[in-house]
């Protein structure tokens, strides 16, 4: 009996992810967002949980952030991503040399549609 119970639970939490997978891929396809290549994807992820936790992210950190990445190339993503309006570059407040990445509201629309995507996949399972 506990195996089955194991095993039905390891199913419906299988479930949860494919159905917020879908629910993912329909926010992709929406013209409401820009279309993002996975790395600019991860970026924007990795960035997110950074922001949400408080920290602000220099373009420097953020160029370190991925390390089987070069950080030429996650440069290049960030310009992408800046391009797209998906994040912003503010100055220092006293050091012009340091710049920090923040969140725009196109990419905090984004994460709370990413997070709707989440409750509808959490509330599907539970029914």
């Amino acid at each position: 009996m506990f195996i089955i119970t194991i095993v039905s639970k390891i199913k419906d939490q299988s479930s949860t992810y494919a159905k917020f997978l879908n629910l993912v891929q329909a926010i992709r396809d929406l013209p409401a967002f820009p279309k993002l290549d996975p790395l600019e994807e991860r970026l924007l992820n990795q960035l997110a949980g950074r922001w949400h936790a408080g920290a602000r992210v220099t373009v420097l950190e953020a160029m370190q952030m991925s390390t089987d990445v070069s950080a030429a190339t996650v440069h290049r993503r960030l310009k992408t991503l800046r391009q797209k309006g998906m994040l912003a570059v503010r100055e220092h407040e006293t050091d012009n040399r340091i710049r920090y990445l923040v969140a725009t509201d196109l990419s905090t629309r984004y994460f709370a549609r990413m997070g709707q995507c989440l409750d509808k996949a959490l509330r599907d399972r539970s029914r």
